[in-house]
């Protein structure tokens, strides 16, 4: 009934609120500590060098907490222990390195970790995640190195489309100011329920394309992220939802790409407009987006990918939405260089993208197909983003 709050979920938000305030609050026995630095607030995660992780907690008035998350490597919620000075703590691995999320749960509520500025960027309306990178003995293709580094900028729009205020992410290669040239563009695009800074605080994107371009594997160029949901911006103003907007797959989205975001890169930013110099992927949702909008356009991109892409019956008509590419396959083959689609094999999408991958292949349609160990998790999408970013703008 409308004003009435379940009671468990009430007095979950309270207690987590309560654990919030409590990380840097000074306690009894620190009577000389007057305020909290980043030295001596609440160590958590704490990564061991057995590649154990050690998660910390302060919630005192909390009568149970759990860990959950993918850090629990599919088994559910682990109990976490409850200390004399209202720290609750847990140990968990070893684990595979690599990059979790994880949250607390108390009362049916998850919070993410307040001693962890490593966090999910989402959409009004979905939970916030933490995340922990447990190392390998040497740094991984999406860490930071002694590299030339490229320029993550903001840029914010608004979209005559949506009629909101919207930010760009766009990711610049090392050198460009100071350089003439022009740069192809990889229009990239985040998932369900993710931001349209997703790529770069979760996937790594601009690491990543720092690494590979410094390796001479891939070529400099641009990432242009935005935000693949009908929203307005965070931060711009009074929220602003947006009417008539009921599905994943938003029907403003693809107008606001073609109408707005191109060709305000165009105008702003040094790259060549042209579809040989154009590419669009994406994971999970922004997969879907990419396929179906970059094979209705073969004119405007001429590399097409889809991550993990959701194209099951659940979010999309598969045979409508892919219409084109089945009904004139020869063209698609001329001008797209290429057509990539990876899946993992563990992930809930995998016999969707295995359908799709058999149907273009019926009808004609030349592409590339890749299949990695993984569910529907950035461990995944890094390693498709690092694995694809070489293919791009090389050639035929």
């Amino acid at each position: 009934m409308r004003g009435i709050i379940d009671s468990r979920l009430l007095s979950g938000m309270l207690i987590a609120s309560t654990a919030l305030l409590a990380q840097t609050r000074p306690r009894p026995a620190d009577t000389n500590r007057v305020i909290a630095t980043p030295y001596n607030a609440l160590r958590s995660p704490e990564v061991n060098p057995d590649r154990t992780v050690t998660l910390r907690f302060r919630a005192p008035e909390a009568t149970a907490v759990d860990l959950v998350g993918e850090i629990t490597l599919g088994k559910g919620p682990q109990q976490m222990a409850k200390g004399g000075d209202g720290v609750w703590t847990i140990t968990v691995g070893p684990l595979p390195p690599e990059i979790w999320s994880y949250n607390f749960r108390l009362e049916g509520v998850e919070v993410p970790d307040p001693s962890n500025p490593s966090i999910k960027p989402v959409p009004p309306g979905f939970p916030i995640a933490s995340f922990v990178e447990v190392p390998e003995a040497t740094p991984a293709f999406y860490d930071s190195r002694a590299v030339p580094h490229g320029d993550v900028r903001i840029v914010l729009y608004e979209s005559k489309v949506m009629g909101v205020a919207r930010f760009l992410w766009i990711y610049t290669p090392p050198g460009y100011d100071e350089s003439r040239m022009k740069y192809p563009v990889l229009y990239l695009l985040h998932g369900n329920g993710e931001a349209q800074n997703g790529w770069v605080m979760n996937g790594r994107a601009n690491i990543i394309l720092d690494n590979l371009i410094a390796e001479g594997k891939a070529q400099p160029m641009l990432i242009v992220m935005p935000q693949g949901h009908a929203l307005q911006a965070a931060g711009v103003g009074p929220l602003v939802r947006l009417s008539g907007e009921t599905q994943m797959y938003s029907p403003r989205f693809s107008k606001d790409l073609l109408e707005d975001v191109i060709p305000l890169v165009e105008r702003r930013f040094r790259v060549i407009a042209d579809a040989d110099h154009r590419a669009i992927a994406g994971l999970s949702m922004g997969g879907g987006q990419a396929l179906t909008i970059g094979l209705a356009h073969p004119d405007l991109f001429h590399y097409v990918l889809g991550y993990s892409a959701a194209v099951s019956r659940q979010f999309m008509n598969a045979d409508e939405e892919f219409g084109n590419a089945l009904a004139n396959a020869a063209e698609v083959n001329a001008k797209i260089r290429l057509l990539w689609i990876s899946c993992g094999k563990q992930d809930f999408l995998y016999q969707a993208n295995r359908q799709l991958v058999e149907t273009l292949k019926n009808k004609g349609v030349t592409l590339r197909y890749r299949e990695t160990e993984g569910a529907h998790v950035w461990s995944v999408w890094r390693h498709n983003l690092n694995d694809s970013a070489p293919l791009l703008f090389a050639s035929r």
